[in-house]
Protein backbone atom coordinates (compact mmCIF):
# COMPACT_ATOMS: atom_id res chain seq x y z
CA UNK A 1 0.00 0.00 0.00
CA UNK A 2 3.05 2.53 0.85
CA UNK A 3 4.25 1.68 -2.40
CA UNK A 4 0.90 2.40 -4.19
CA UNK A 5 1.22 5.77 -2.30
CA UNK A 6 3.95 6.69 -3.65
CA UNK A 7 4.01 5.89 -6.78
CA UNK A 8 0.60 8.36 -7.22
CA UNK A 9 2.18 10.83 -5.05
CA UNK A 10 5.59 10.43 -7.94
CA UNK A 11 4.04 9.09 -10.73
CA UNK A 12 5.20 12.33 -13.13
CA UNK A 13 8.83 12.01 -11.37
CA UNK A 14 8.64 8.02 -11.79
CA UNK A 15 7.69 9.19 -16.11
CA UNK A 16 10.45 11.16 -16.18
CA UNK A 17 12.91 8.72 -14.45
CA UNK A 18 11.38 5.95 -16.91
CA UNK A 19 12.17 7.84 -20.06
CA UNK A 20 15.75 8.82 -19.25
CA UNK A 21 16.43 5.32 -18.07
CA UNK A 22 14.97 4.41 -21.68
CA UNK A 23 17.12 6.84 -23.24
CA UNK A 24 20.25 5.51 -21.52
CA UNK A 25 19.44 1.89 -22.20
CA UNK A 26 18.91 2.75 -25.86
CA UNK A 27 22.44 4.27 -26.40
CA UNK A 28 24.17 1.91 -23.65
CA UNK A 29 22.36 -1.41 -23.07
CA UNK A 30 19.49 -2.40 -25.56
CA UNK A 31 16.64 -1.66 -27.38
CA UNK A 32 14.07 -4.15 -25.61
CA UNK A 33 15.26 -2.76 -22.24
CA UNK A 34 14.64 0.74 -23.66
CA UNK A 35 11.07 -0.06 -24.75
CA UNK A 36 10.17 -1.80 -21.94
CA UNK A 37 11.06 1.82 -20.29
CA UNK A 38 9.14 3.75 -22.60
CA UNK A 39 5.96 1.43 -22.16
CA UNK A 40 5.72 1.81 -18.42
CA UNK A 41 6.19 5.29 -18.73
CA UNK A 42 2.98 5.86 -21.35
CA UNK A 43 0.98 3.58 -19.13
CA UNK A 44 1.68 5.89 -16.41
CA UNK A 45 1.17 8.50 -17.93
CA UNK A 46 -2.28 7.28 -18.72
CA UNK A 47 -2.77 6.66 -15.08
CA UNK A 48 -1.57 10.43 -14.52
CA UNK A 49 -3.95 12.26 -16.72
CA UNK A 50 -7.41 9.64 -16.22
CA UNK A 51 -6.92 8.65 -12.73
CA UNK A 52 -5.38 11.46 -10.49
CA UNK A 53 -4.46 10.96 -7.27
CA UNK A 54 -8.23 9.77 -6.51
CA UNK A 55 -7.26 6.46 -5.28
CA UNK A 56 -5.39 8.33 -2.20
CA UNK A 57 -8.05 10.54 -2.08
CA UNK A 58 -11.00 8.09 -1.07
CA UNK A 59 -8.39 6.85 1.58
CA UNK A 60 -7.90 9.58 3.36
CA UNK A 61 -11.27 10.68 3.28
CA UNK A 62 -12.40 7.47 4.66
CA UNK A 63 -9.98 7.80 7.66
CA UNK A 64 -11.67 11.02 8.20
CA UNK A 65 -8.61 13.34 7.13
CA UNK A 66 -10.14 16.40 5.42
CA UNK A 67 -7.03 18.40 5.16
CA UNK A 68 -5.00 15.37 3.79
CA UNK A 69 -7.94 14.74 1.29
CA UNK A 70 -7.92 18.24 0.33
CA UNK A 71 -3.68 18.11 -0.06
CA UNK A 72 -4.03 14.69 -2.33
CA UNK A 73 -6.78 16.79 -4.42
CA UNK A 74 -5.12 19.83 -4.51
CA UNK A 75 -2.36 17.49 -6.60
CA UNK A 76 -4.96 16.89 -9.49
CA UNK A 77 -4.13 19.67 -12.14
CA UNK A 78 -6.17 18.32 -15.14
CA UNK A 79 -9.58 17.58 -13.73
CA UNK A 80 -11.02 17.46 -17.30
CA UNK A 81 -8.75 14.69 -18.58
CA UNK A 82 -9.83 12.33 -15.61
CA UNK A 83 -12.05 9.62 -16.77
CA UNK A 84 -15.64 10.30 -16.33
CA UNK A 85 -16.62 8.12 -13.53
CA UNK A 86 -13.21 9.52 -11.46
CA UNK A 87 -13.70 12.99 -12.91
CA UNK A 88 -17.51 12.74 -11.56
CA UNK A 89 -16.12 11.45 -8.04
CA UNK A 90 -13.86 14.61 -8.23
CA UNK A 91 -16.03 17.20 -8.82
CA UNK A 92 -18.83 15.25 -6.09
CA UNK A 93 -15.46 15.09 -3.13
CA UNK A 94 -14.68 18.42 -4.15
CA UNK A 95 -18.08 20.07 -3.47
CA UNK A 96 -18.13 17.40 0.04
CA UNK A 97 -15.37 19.49 1.05
CA UNK A 98 -16.66 22.61 -0.17
CA UNK A 99 -20.17 21.90 2.60
CA UNK A 100 -17.18 20.63 5.07
CA UNK A 101 -16.07 24.78 4.79
CA UNK A 102 -19.36 26.10 3.93
CA UNK A 103 -18.89 27.46 0.68
CA UNK A 104 -22.03 26.80 -0.76
CA UNK A 105 -21.71 28.25 -4.12
CA UNK A 106 -18.27 26.59 -4.34
CA UNK A 107 -19.74 22.88 -3.58
CA UNK A 108 -23.22 24.01 -5.76
CA UNK A 109 -20.92 24.56 -8.69
CA UNK A 110 -18.47 21.61 -8.44
CA UNK A 111 -21.74 19.40 -7.94
CA UNK A 112 -23.50 20.54 -10.99
CA UNK A 113 -20.45 19.59 -13.16
CA UNK A 114 -20.08 15.85 -11.78
CA UNK A 115 -24.36 16.13 -12.61
CA UNK A 116 -23.47 17.25 -16.19
CA UNK A 117 -20.83 14.26 -16.84
CA UNK A 118 -23.26 11.42 -18.32
CA UNK A 119 -22.31 7.93 -19.21
CA UNK A 120 -23.37 4.31 -17.61
CA UNK A 121 -21.01 4.17 -14.87
CA UNK A 122 -21.93 7.83 -13.93
CA UNK A 123 -25.26 7.56 -14.36
CA UNK A 124 -25.30 5.06 -10.86
CA UNK A 125 -24.09 8.51 -9.55
CA UNK A 126 -26.92 10.72 -10.21
CA UNK A 127 -29.58 10.42 -7.18
CA UNK A 128 -26.23 10.73 -4.74
CA UNK A 129 -25.58 13.86 -7.25
CA UNK A 130 -29.18 15.45 -6.72
CA UNK A 131 -29.40 14.32 -2.92
CA UNK A 132 -26.21 16.55 -2.57
CA UNK A 133 -27.77 19.62 -4.74
CA UNK A 134 -30.85 19.16 -2.68
CA UNK A 135 -28.67 19.93 0.54
CA UNK A 136 -26.82 22.46 -0.54
CA UNK A 137 -30.03 24.35 -1.68
CA UNK A 138 -31.89 23.26 1.86
CA UNK A 139 -28.50 25.32 3.58
CA UNK A 140 -29.11 28.12 1.06
CA UNK A 141 -32.46 28.65 2.29
CA UNK A 142 -34.04 27.49 -1.18
CA UNK A 143 -36.38 24.93 -0.02
CA UNK A 144 -38.47 24.33 -2.76
CA UNK A 145 -35.41 24.03 -5.06
CA UNK A 146 -34.38 21.71 -2.37
CA UNK A 147 -37.28 19.23 -2.23
CA UNK A 148 -37.50 19.39 -6.51
CA UNK A 149 -33.81 17.89 -6.53
CA UNK A 150 -34.47 15.81 -3.68
CA UNK A 151 -37.29 14.10 -5.26
CA UNK A 152 -35.66 13.52 -8.07
CA UNK A 153 -32.74 11.99 -6.18
CA UNK A 154 -35.00 9.74 -4.80
CA UNK A 155 -36.87 8.66 -8.42
CA UNK A 156 -33.34 8.50 -9.87
CA UNK A 157 -32.19 5.91 -7.19
CA UNK A 158 -29.65 6.66 -3.89
CA UNK A 159 -27.73 2.97 -3.88
CA UNK A 160 -26.78 3.69 0.04
CA UNK A 161 -29.78 2.94 2.57
CA UNK A 162 -28.37 5.30 4.50
CA UNK A 163 -28.14 8.29 2.43
CA UNK A 164 -31.65 7.25 1.22
CA UNK A 165 -32.96 7.53 4.68
CA UNK A 166 -31.30 10.89 5.33
CA UNK A 167 -33.09 12.03 1.92
CA UNK A 168 -36.85 10.74 2.66
CA UNK A 169 -36.07 12.30 6.25
CA UNK A 170 -35.12 16.05 4.44
CA UNK A 171 -38.89 15.26 2.17
CA UNK A 172 -40.69 14.76 5.54
CA UNK A 173 -39.91 17.60 7.26
CA UNK A 174 -40.21 19.84 3.73
CA UNK A 175 -43.22 18.16 3.69
CA UNK A 176 -44.33 18.87 6.99
CA UNK A 177 -43.45 22.72 6.44
CA UNK A 178 -46.11 22.98 3.54
CA UNK A 179 -48.36 21.13 5.78
CA UNK A 180 -48.76 18.45 3.95
CA UNK A 181 -49.03 16.29 6.47
CA UNK A 182 -49.93 13.13 4.47
CA UNK A 183 -47.12 13.03 2.41
CA UNK A 184 -44.97 13.95 5.48
CA UNK A 185 -45.75 10.59 6.90
CA UNK A 186 -45.38 8.94 3.84
CA UNK A 187 -41.56 9.52 3.63
CA UNK A 188 -41.15 9.30 7.14
CA UNK A 189 -42.32 5.72 6.95
CA UNK A 190 -40.18 5.27 3.76
CA UNK A 191 -37.16 6.22 6.02
CA UNK A 192 -38.17 4.00 8.94
CA UNK A 193 -38.63 1.04 6.73
CA UNK A 194 -34.70 1.65 5.29
CA UNK A 195 -33.36 0.60 8.94
CA UNK A 196 -31.11 3.10 8.55
CA UNK A 197 -27.37 2.37 10.61
CA UNK A 198 -25.89 5.68 11.11
CA UNK A 199 -26.40 7.32 14.54
CA UNK A 200 -26.87 10.65 13.48
CA UNK A 201 -30.13 9.43 11.32
CA UNK A 202 -31.42 7.11 13.68
CA UNK A 203 -31.22 10.32 16.46
CA UNK A 204 -33.53 12.33 13.86
CA UNK A 205 -36.13 9.29 12.92
CA UNK A 206 -36.41 8.97 16.72
CA UNK A 207 -37.28 13.34 16.78
CA UNK A 208 -39.28 13.16 14.02
CA UNK A 209 -41.66 10.04 15.33
CA UNK A 210 -42.45 12.37 18.06
CA UNK A 211 -43.66 15.06 15.77
CA UNK A 212 -45.21 12.51 13.16
CA UNK A 213 -47.36 11.47 16.01
CA UNK A 214 -48.76 14.38 16.87
CA UNK A 215 -49.55 15.59 12.99
CA UNK A 216 -52.91 15.20 11.78
CA UNK A 217 -53.79 13.45 8.72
Amino acid sequence: MKFLRFYILYRLEIIIALVILGVLSHLYLDAVTAWICYTLAIFSLVFYFGMGTMRIVQEAVADGDVDLAMKYLNKIKFPRLLYKPIRSGYYMLQSNLSMASNDLDKAEDNIRKSLKIKSKIVGDMEGSNLMQLGFIELKKGNTKQARVHLLEAVKSGIPDKDSLAAAHLQLCNIEAQRMQYKIAKQHFKKAKDLKPKNDEIVSQLKQMEKQISRMPG
